[in-house]
């Protein structure tokens, strides 16, 4: 089996975000990036798949140079392979194009994609990377085993979960709950030194259009002043929710 897992170059949670050139364009000054953590859960599961079924593992990325720290983190962890699509992700439909180039080039069986990225959190490249591939797919995707060229998938819906049974090829969305946090994998010495030596191939970007563009940036607004309010002022508490935070 055959298996691509897509990998997010992402900002991670703790980094102070912020915007220039009129709010227009992210600032990656003193930024760390990350792999995004729904797509860590997908490589930790082919991981799985690797190590049980002997399967191989490939990652893939569309983004420029800056983001090869990323993938050779996901060759330290245990992939055998990284593929590198030379273009800037500036549109969810234009990277779906690019991964499915790559997926019908390699012929892969299985596309592990998280359900979402946390930069931008559209959503959208997994379905429509089955969508151009013409492969099964599920989303919110929270258990996957794999029988030959049967799949059964479990996924999150409203109020409960779901079982499909399915066949490959396939492109899942997954999140956390396809393994467990504790399971995830931290890359140890002799993955770092073998990831070096691991093939990393930069491919250049078919032709496409962006269907959509970021205007601009906002950031939340940010929270009012405490008041503090005497345990023995009730009275005064009572004023506050009622003329002031409307609450009561």
């Amino acid at each position: 089996m055959k298996i691509l897992v897509c990998i997010s170059h992402v900002p991670d949670t703790t980094s102070k975000i912020n915007f220039t050139d009129g709010d227009t364009k992210f600032d990656t000054n003193g930024v760390q990036f990350v792999i995004n953590p729904n797509d860590e859960f997908g490589l930790t599961r082919a991981m799985w798949f690797k190590e049980k079924q002997g399967a191989s593992v490939d990652v893939v990325n569309v983004g420029g140079p800056e983001t090869e720290p990323t993938l050779r983190k996901a060759l330290a962890i245990g992939a055998d392979s990284a593929i590198r699509v030379n273009t800037a992700a500036t549109d969810g439909y234009a990277v779906a194009q690019q991964l499915a180039t790559v997926v019908k080039d390699g012929q892969y069986d299985l596309v592990i994609a998280g359900r979402e990225s946390i930069d931008y959190n559209g959503g959208m490249v997994p379905g429509m990377l089955a969508a151009l591939t013409g492969a099964s797919f599920v989303t919110n995707c929270v258990s996957l085993e794999v029988d030959g060229s049967n799949a059964t998938a479990v996924r999150e819906i409203d109020g409960g979960k779901e079982t499909i049974a399915t066949s490959l090829p396939l492109v899942i969305g997954g999140q956390k709950g396809l393994v467990e946090e504790s399971d995830l994998r931290i890359p140890n010495m002799r993955g770092i030194m073998m990831a070096r030596q691991k093939p990393l191939k930069v491919l250049e970007p078919i032709n496409t259009s962006d269907a959509t563009a970021a205007k601009s940036f906002e950031k939340p607004a940010p929270k009012g002043a405490v008041t503090l309010v005497d345990a023995d002022n009730l009275d005064e508490l009572i004023s506050l929710l009622h003329n002031e935070a409307k609450v009561i």
